[in-house]
């Protein structure tokens, strides 16, 4: 039974996984958006570790891919604790399992200016620790809306992100199951300044003429995705998302490529 529980609770977690956030360095910029709180069953506690394969641009805007492997580790405990590489450290507050709504504190992983060439006289954004918010809610077993707010990033620590989305996913066949998503990600004037903006300092250090963008959508992203399970505690995704930036952050002189392609193919195992 309890493997049984487990494995339905992991059905879930693949309509999430069709949003395609996993943990990864800031060339996987949607790292933290979405909160996956799945993997236990009612009542339990739960632990998954594997490992994530990721490819997506340097930086968003690049023109360039970054290839990566990195672990993968969450741990969810009944009483509403959880802790992991792709949630943060935070705290569920509700007992409806439709719904998760809570708090949690996550860090921005910046980015450094030896990325790549196209950020040279940049400078870095240092690593941040950010915190905030999120709302899921589960429609049916099939249809899932998800919210998130994070504050804290960027080298003045005011940068927000407001990210939501929604995921669609259904089973194929007894160990088979595709998810569709949709996500779109809104950001205050400092973290868009951060991110895609070039000051009058940096535009003397790095040719890029001076460049002050607002509030705004910095992209809107698609995914698709198939998962297989091994057995119930074991399972492979593999998902695509296309990636296109918005308003200002389109605009920006640091951005070479205003749509691309990321890739994940993560192996999990909850035990």
């Amino acid at each position: 039974m309890k493997l049984k529980l487990t494995a339905v609770r992991s059905f879930k977690s693949a309509a999430l996984l069709a949003c395609l956030t996993v943990a990864a360095p800031s060339a996987f910029a949607q790292a933290f958006d979405v909160v996956r709180l799945f993997g236990a069953a009612p009542g339990e506690d739960g632990r998954s570790v594997g490992l994530t394969f990721v490819s997506a641009a340097e930086y968003q805007g690049s023109r360039d891919r970054r290839n990566m492997i990195l672990p993968s580790l969450m741990y969810q405990w009944a009483n509403g604790w959880f802790a992991g590489t792709g949630n943060g450290i935070g705290y569920n507050f509700s007992k409806d399992p439709a719904l998760d709504v809570g708090l949690r504190l996550t860090v921005d992983l910046g980015r450094k200016e030896d990325r790549s060439s196209a950020l040279t006289g940049m400078g870095d954004i240092d690593i941040k620790p950010t915190y905030g918010g999120f709302l899921n809610y589960s429609i049916n077993r099939e249809f899932t809306l998800t919210s998130s707010l994070r504050y804290g990033s960027g080298n003045s620590s005011n940068g927000m992100v407001i990210d939501v989305g929604a995921a669609y996913s259904t089973q194929l066949a007894p160990s088979w199951r595709t998810g569709l998503g949709v996500s779109t990600s809104y950001v205050n004037a400092a973290y868009m300044q951060d991110y895609f903006g070039v000051t009058p300092g940096q535009s003397l250090t790095s040719g890029y003429a001076a460049y002050s963008p607002g509030a705004g959508f910095r992209d809107v992203r698609a995914s698709a995705s198939l998962t297989y399970f091994l057995n119930p505690r074991t399972v492979v995704t593999g998902a695509l998302s296309g990636n296109a930036l918005q308003g200002d952050a389109k605009d920006s002189p640091l951005t070479q490529k205003t749509t691309f392609l990321s890739g994940v193919v993560q192996v999990s195992y909850a035990f």
